[in-house]
């Protein structure tokens, strides 16, 4: 008895001194998970054990040292096999202090504990603490580590909410990817039918529906034909989209796609080239031998005739709806999964359609107009339009690599510009070659004017800092406004930085090429950010973000500009903002090797994209993750949702949970 109590009075003095000099940890742990059947994992809990010290078993007799124990948050997700099976180098002595017979561990140890999924369809995190004892010839150590690790299915980029949620929040979760993917659909679908009305296309749906209509044996056969002509068209631009989703070829592939500035300037020619033509410069002609190759084809009749008639009709109307292709498809690599294939559906159904409805019924065609001066007017409208769109891709590269020649107001100034002479255009004050002279202004050409001058006088206030949240996705961040008048005269909630400013521990590395939105201070490095909150003693708001994310630009223009995120993030957080696609190289000495792929990384965003990969196992921005002083998570990681109350809860609920345990920070995290 007197051994055991001179043990425990020594272990406790141990522990204490440790506490206040430094904390000492001779093992390190790696948790994984593994999958064995429909619902059931395995939590393998991996120990490696520095050399001359020992851990203790998980099966240690009642009354002897503390054994290595495994304790789970409780969840109505999963359950929690009693028992624990252990693999490694152990041994078994006597232990005179205890008197009996205890096993331990040397240099490496294997722990698997069983969890079962109430439900298959939806996955979890299983978080939890271990504790353990380890000793060294007569010191010994009780630590305790925090875990988490992720089993089921992996989140996407529009639900990224880590599930340990309860089934109705799972439920929301996939309400909000499901209608953020019909919405996608539903545009894809308008611009379809806005491809219909260009001049390529127009004039074909006549000639289309006379070629099926003179080739028929009977009724039936002219039916059958116009439904394979119709699913051909959508069998091959669907095609297109299945093939950029195919080609994701890594977890961060669409971010380098979508930020490289050879793609961007790719794009920006394309769309200036296009935009060019419609206004009449030149014309832009596909080869003639492919659509001669498969007109000659098309005259062959029968199902494959009618294949190979809709295969001309898209290589044909590709030279005037590219420019729509071309924006469903970027668009849709910001997010990839099915996104390519949804818009390129979306687009070919309300492509294929009214072909196929006017080659079954043609009497319909009676009532289309006809062509003429109406179809050039299309043609300069969407000249306009791709004209503006197409800045969007420069703007990606100056942003991207800090260049600083399209900044915010130029950007401006030029949108606005070009929809000023598009409203002059539609008002039948510029003309263009080939244009009719307009005799008077009908009603809807009025009414599209209208619109585009409120759309200008909307514009206007963007040019001295107004926010602009409708067009965040589609225009240069604020960070980029080198004149912001609410700023100067104090009357946005970016004011409020100036009455309660943040206190950083240091210079953050990067800022002079990177900038937090509204005013905000914080850090561009993780490792910079950790540090200040726990000498700050607060938590960290990790930013996973991108400079051509748009739905990260959408996100702090609805979500972060309210006045109570900002005093949270500014008041409670150490904040830190991890760019994914940030281009800029790092010191050789800074470079990490990946444990998810083993290739080199060696830019701030390669480095950062392979963090959130490995760390968190999701690769979509923008991505919110709230940790403690001991990179512990507080709350669950937070996606794309544009409910400024979800969002308050989620920064309340990790401020209240880091709080709850102000010493987290004493504690070593499980990498």
């Amino acid at each position: 008895m007197k051994k055991k109590l001179l043990f425990f009075l020594s272990f406790a003095a141990f522990t204490l001194g440790s506490a206040y000099s430094q904390v000492m940890d001779p093992v390190s742990w790696k948790v994984t998970s593994r999958q064995v059947d429909e619902v059931k994992y395995e939590i393998i809990f991996d120990a490696t054990i520095e050399k001359d010290w020992h851990l203790y078993s998980a099966d240690i007799p009642p009354g002897g040292p503390i054994p290595t124990t495994f304790i789970f948050d409780e969840s109505t997700l999963f359950s929690v096999k009693e028992g624990v099976k252990q693999e490694g180098e152990s041994k078994k002595e006597h232990d005179e202090i205890f008197d009996m017979e205890i096993e331990f561990f040397s240099n490496n140890a294997k722990f698997t504990k069983e969890i079962s999924l109430n439900n298959a369809n939806l996955g979890a995190t299983v978080s939890g603490v271990i504790e353990y004892q380890v000793c060294f010839e007569d010191k010994c150590i009780f630590l305790d580590k925090e875990f988490s690790v992720s089993i089921g299915e992996p989140k996407t980029a529009e639900s990224e909410q880590i599930s340990e949620l309860a089934t109705s929040t799972e439920s929301k979760e996939t309400s909000e990817k499901d209608s953020s993917l019909l919405i996608f659909f539903i545009i894809s679908f308008a611009a379809g039918l806005a491809g219909l009305l260009t001049p390529c296309v127009f004039p074909m749906i006549p000639m289309t529906v006379s070629f099926f209509m003179g080739k028929q044996k009977n009724r039936f056969n002219a039916i059958a034909n116009a439904l394979v002509f119709g699913i051909s068209i959508i069998v091959i631009y669907t095609s297109l989209g299945l093939l950029v989703s195919l080609t994701n070829l890594g977890a961060n592939f669409a971010n380098q796609i979508v930020s490289h500035w050879i793609t961007n300037v790719i794009f920006f020619v394309l769309f200036m080239a296009f935009a060019a033509s419609f206004f009449g410069v030149f014309e832009i002609m596909l080869p003639s031998s492919l659509s001669t190759k498969t007109d000659a084809k098309a005259e062959k009749g029968g199902f494959v005739g009618s294949f190979f008639m809709a295969l001309t009709l898209v290589i044909v109307s590709l030279s005037c709806v590219g420019p729509i292709v071309g924006a469903i498809l970027v668009e849709a690599a910001s997010g990839l999964g099915p996104r390519p294939i949804i818009g390129m559906f979306g687009f070919s159904l309300a492509f294929a359609i009214p072909f196929t409805l006017f080659a079954i019924f043609p009497s319909i065609m009676q009532k289309l107009p006809k062509s003429g001066g109406w179809l050039n007017s299309v043609k300069i409208v969407l000249g306009f339009i791709v004209l503006a769109f197409g800045l969007k891709f420069l703007a990606t590269v100056d942003q991207a690599y800090h260049i600083g020649f399209l900044g915010r107001e130029v950007y401006l100034a030029l949108w606005i510009a070009i929809f000023i002479m598009l409203g002059l255009y539609l008002l039948g004050r510029i003309r263009f070659k080939f244009d009719s002279p307009t005799e008077h202004i009908g009603f809807f050409r009025l009414l599209l004017a209208i619109f585009t001058f409120a759309f200008v006088i909307y514009l206007i206030p963007g040019m001295f800092g107004a926010p602009l949240s409708g067009l965040s996705g589609l225009i240069p961040p604020k960070t980029g406004h080198s004149f912001d008048l609410q700023q100067m005269i104090g009357q946005s909630a970016v004011s409020t930085s100036k009455q309660n400013p943040q206190t950083l521990c240091e210079e953050p590395k990067y800022a002079d090429i990177l900038h937090l939105p509204h005013g905000l201070e914080g850090y561009f490095d993780y490792e910079q950010a950790l540090a200040c909150a726990r000498e700050q003693q607060k938590p960290v708001f990790i930013d996973f973000v991108g400079h051509a994310c748009s739905n990260c630009k959408v996100m702090e223009q609805k979500v972060w500009s309210d006045p109570r995120v900002l005093e949270i993030l500014r008041n409670e957080f150490v904040i830190v903002a991890l760019y994914v696609d940030e281009r800029t190289k790092l010191p050789e000495s800074e470079w990490v090797t990946s444990t998810v792929d083993g290739k080199v990384k060696n830019t701030i965003g390669k480095r950062n994209a392979d963090f959130q990969i490995s760390r968190f196992n999701v690769n979509g921005q923008p991505y919110y993750v709230l940790l403690g002083n001991n990179e512990e998570l507080l709350a669950e990681p937070y996606g794309y949702n544009l409910d400024v109350e979800q969002f308050i809860e989620f920064l309340n609920k990790g401020v209240d949970k880091f709080k709850q345990n102000p010493f987290k920070s004493n504690l070593i995290q499980i990498k």
